[in-house]
């Protein structure tokens, strides 16, 4: 599957952005889909992930209760709605998909295909 991240951008403090993954193929549906994102000098680290219908979803403490993971498997594409941004949360944001049967994981290693990633950044 190949993976299109899109909406990043930059915005202040307090603001929201939206991102959009659109995934290629037709077994959309049979991934678990994540968000990762990697701050300039650091490691990439696990922001949010989304199981294969939709029902379930996972949260990084940090942006818990400010972002929201959604899918929509009738256009193959995977969202991030991100409110009340912080500085810190300026980073390249990568959406990635992964094809193994188990359940959701937040370890980078675990995900198969990655998209090109979108930079965001916020400014104080």
């Amino acid at each position: 599957v190949q993976l299109q991240a899109s909406g990043g951008g930059l915005v202040q403090a307090g603001g929201s952005l939206r991102l959009s993954c659109a995934a290629s193929g037709r077994t959309f549906s049979t991934y678990i889909m994540g968000w990762f994102r990697q701050a300039l000098g650091k490691e990439r680290e696990f922001v949010a992930a989304i199981s294969r219908s939709g029902g379930s979803t996972y949260y990084a403490d940090s942006v818990k209760g400010r972002f929201t993971i959604s899918r929509d498997n009738a256009k193959n594409t995977v969202y991030l709605q991100m409110n009340s941004l912080k500085p810190e949360d300026t980073a390249v944001y990568y959406c990635a998909a992964d094809s193994s049967p188990l359940i959701v994981s937040s370890r980078p290693n675990r995900y198969d295909y990655w998209g090109q990633g979108t930079q965001v950044t916020v400014s104080s």
